[in-house]
């Protein structure tokens, strides 16, 4: 029988703690979203000095990220090899930094960073990710 694995607020809140460990060890601020399976917001911190537009951008991202099931990464590659047509995907997120959290196998949420340039984001997203 099918077993359903979850993501716990235990889960998201060391998910985050270790995306912010990376952000501080290179000085970056940031904000940090943790969603469920669903894209539903489980966490979010929002680091000191960090611009306040990006509580929505990396909640946005987190949530592309387990919609998708793929690294908000992949689609940004997708549409710079000229696949703009990605731009029209309803609630894609196309710059790097949210990445789906996997656990046992299973997709249970997503981590998505934002408030430096993309790939750090991303940078960070990924060591969040490694964290579960």
């Amino acid at each position: 029988m099918f077993q359903s694995v979850t993501l716990s607020l235990d889960d998201a809140k060391r998910v985050a703690a270790a995306a912010r460990a990376e952000a501080e060890k290179n000085r970056w601020a940031v904000v940090i979203a943790v969603v469920d399976d669903g894209g539903h917001l489980m966490y979010l911190e929002r680091m000191d000095g960090a611009q306040k537009a990006s509580s929505g951008i990396a909640e946005k991202k987190a949530r592309t990220a387990i919609l998708f099931k793929r690294p908000t990464k992949a689609i940004e590659q997708t549409v710079l090899e000229d696949r703009i047509s990605m731009l029209g995907l309803p609630g894609a997120v196309p710059l790097d930094g949210g990445v789906p959290l996997i656990k046992d196998g299973q997709y249970v949420g997503g981590i998505g960073v934002s408030g430096v340039q993309s790939f750090q984001d991303g940078i960070a997203a990924q060591a969040g990710a490694a964290a579960l």
